[in-house]
């Protein structure tokens, strides 16, 4: 970020984009792994969301630590850190969540039904 003579911040257009790209892809991955670890610990529907939501308030928190709360240094408002990406992360995380829950339990099941088999046959 630059001031001019008259102290006005200027963001540079490449640095922002930058930084909101990384924003994006931050929430992404943690979007797929806290859809696989709610998947893996049975988090569905109220819990699954409530799960979520504090994923991405934790991950606000990290950002706002990693731009050591000099938001505008970084970006052009506060809205960047904490709700850039969080929407579009649900729809990944509606999708990672209940494929993981099926895959993981199904799994289980099959795990426990072959040894059960095998010790009683």
């Amino acid at each position: 970020m630059a001031a001019t003579g008259d102290d006005v911040p200027i963001i540079q257009a490449e640095n922002l984009t930058s930084n909101v790209r990384s924003i994006l892809y931050s929430r992404t991955f943690l979007s797929i792994t806290g859809g696989v670890v709610a998947g893996i610990w049975g988090f569905t529907g109220l819990t699954g969301f409530i799960f979520y939501f504090l994923i991405m308030m934790v991950a606000s928190l990290g950002l706002l630590a990693k731009s050591k709360f000099s938001v505008h240094t970084y970006f052009d408002s506060w809205s960047r850190i904490l709700v850039e990406g969080v929407f579009g992360g649900l729809m990944v995380r509606i999708i990672a969540i209940p494929m993981y829950y099926v895959v993981y339990q199904c799994s289980l099941l099959n795990i426990l039904t072959i040894r059960c088999y095998y010790i009683y046959c």
